[in-house]
């Protein structure tokens, strides 16, 4: 591999950073021997499986975590922060997956939280605060926002707005973006990569970290692919298929297409009849069959994760009956279901789309996060047995094929994708019949999606009934029987495999915001979304 200086000589573009050598051992190591260089007015993909050692190259260029081996340099000069302040000082600034804000205090205040405005007698300047505020919020396409309004109060959207525009206040030298439109608007993500070629323009270098390899054409001149925590390739990004890319990063050639095995789909297995909580649902009804996958499309805000909380009773209804055939065959029969406990007890399951928040503990260990939803399994006499516990998780590692150190690391140390599989495990553990996938594979690689979409596979040809909610609408085209559309709340749409188009799902997604309906509740409108 070409040396760092080699590589900030070509194209005449000067090093800002470079690092040598870097490597990174916890447990076992996640990074070894990574010499790279970021260029001015340039932005670099950096890519590769959860993982493979993005994430902790970024933090240790952006001081949050030191390297055990190697060095780096910043401008020519030796470069080693002991704290993300102090790279920020020297401006690197780095947008994280999870958020870094204050949801109690304002977009303002947030911007702004370690240099407010003063005036006499050190009392903050508000009026100044909001003016640079606004001024920082219009670079990002935010300016229709209140600044006074309350982080919390905002949706995850514009709250990754909120955090970028933070990172680009004051002498922005690096920025580093790790999966930044995950939660974004197509509107959004538009603005975000205007944004991108102004900084650049500016001569700031970019890191771009994404699984989203259509962005990466977009946004990047070079790429950067990490497998198992080493460097196996830098290049143009003009040189590289998206083929190519993908192979460079799982080390074995995926196609574009997936085989689900031969199934047979029997009887309706689940039963949803007008289930609503208004204005977020309305009167949605569907049923799915063993064996089979249905998936559930539309645009953000049109009600698909709300059904799904509904179905599983973690949000109260208005209305509305889920039913469960006992028996293959038998006529599905209502269930009782108030909470998720009940749905859990007959046999239903939900893979939440906040995994970190709602889905894991994250401090605990594999283990625990496993037995969770298994207690009865790994207790006796309301003692958990640790040696059985152990097992359970020991069992789901290796049939989920999670990358661990074993069932007694922390679920937060390991990757996106490893903790989807850890969420999925503590269900296979239980056998739920219904699984409800809610954004199963957002912010995970595309060999860990098609791990999954594999696991989905086999777990419907057990004759279990699969949900599947996705923002990707060619990911439900690539592995579900039937899609239902969600839009303003209703399920205006529902497709068999041989029957749906792009265009005619996409149609289905817009319906309800065209009615009659939706113009009564004006704050449910998408306008200008498109399905990714």
């Amino acid at each position: 591999m070409a040396s760092t200086d080699e590589q900030a000589d070509q194209d005449g573009l000067p090093a800002v950073v470079s690092v040598t050598g870097i490597g990174k051992t916890y447990a076992e190591p996640v990074l070894a021997d990574v010499s790279l260089a970021l260029r001015a007015g340039e932005a670099l993909a950096l890519t590769g499986e959860n993982g493979a050692g993005k994430s902790t190259l970024s933090k240790i260029v952006g001081g949050l975590v030191q390297p055990t081996t190697g060095s780096m340099q910043l401008g020519g000069a030796p470069y080693a922060p002991a704290s993300r302040a102090e790279a920020e000082a020297l401006g690197i600034r780095m947008v994280m997956q999870e958020l870094n804000l204050l949801p109690t205090l304002s977009v303002a205040e947030n911007l702004f939280l370690n240099r407010l405005p003063r005036k006499g007698f050190g009392w903050i300047d508000r009026a100044k605060l909001r003016d640079d505020a606004r001024e920082a919020m219009a670079q990002v396409g935010l300016e229709a926002i209140d600044p006074d309004t309350l982080v919390g109060e905002l949706g995850i959207g514009h709250q990754q707005m909120v955090e970028i525009a933070r990172n680009l206040i004051g002498d922005c030298r690096v920025l580093i973006l790790d999966e930044p439109t995950a939660m974004l608007t197509a509107r959004e993500v538009e603005l975000l990569f205007e944004q991108i070629d102004a900084l650049k323009a500016r001569g700031v270098a970019l890191v771009y970290i994404s699984h989203r390899l259509e962005e990466l054409a977009r946004v990047a001149e070079r790429i950067a692919v990490l497998r198992d925590g080493r460097l196996v390739k830098v290049d143009a990004m003009a040189n590289l298929s998206s083929d190519q890319i993908v192979t460079l990063m799982v080390g074995r050639e995926i196609g574009e297409r997936i085989d689900l095995g031969v199934r047979n789909i029997g009887s309706t297995l689940l039963k949803v009849e007008g289930m609503s909580r208004a204005p977020v649902v309305r009167d949605v009804s569907f049923e799915v069959r063993a064996g089979e996958i249905f998936g559930v499309s539309g645009l953000i805000g049109a009600g698909r994760t709300e059904l799904m909380r509904l179905i599983y009773g973690a949000d109260p209804k208005d209305a509305g009956t889920v039913s469960l055939a006992r028996s293959a065959g038998a006529t599905p029969e209502p269930l009782q279901i108030a909470t998720p406990a009940d749905a859990v007890k007959h046999g239903i399951a939900l893979i939440t789309e906040d995994r970190k928040g709602e889905g894991l503990l994250l401090p605990q260990p594999i283990a625990a996060n496993v037995s969770l939803g298994n207690l009865r399994s790994v207790a006796r006499h309301g003692i958990v047995d640790a040696k059985r516990e152990n097992a359970l998780a020991k069992k789901q590692i290796d049939a989920m094929r999670i990358r661990t150190s074993g069932p007694a690391q922390a679920v937060g140390e390991l990757s996106g994708g490893n903790q989807q599989k850890v969420v999925i495990g503590r269900w296979l553990a239980r056998d739920c019949k219904v699984l409800l996938f809610d954004e199963p594979t957002r912010g995970i690689d595309v060999g860990a999606k098609f791990d999954i979409y594999g696991l989905m596979g086999a777990l419907a040809r057990e004759g279990r009934a699969l949900v599947v909610v996705s923002s990707d609408l060619r990911e439900l085209m690539l592995i579900c029987d039937r899609i239902g559309v969600m839009s303003a709340g209703r399920m205006t749409g529902v497709f068999k495999r041989d029957e749906w188009t792009q265009d005619a799902l996409l149609s289905a997604a817009f319906a309800g915001y065209r009615s009659r309906e939706a113009l009564l509740h004006p704050h449910d409108s998408h306008e200008g979304e498109t399905l990714s």
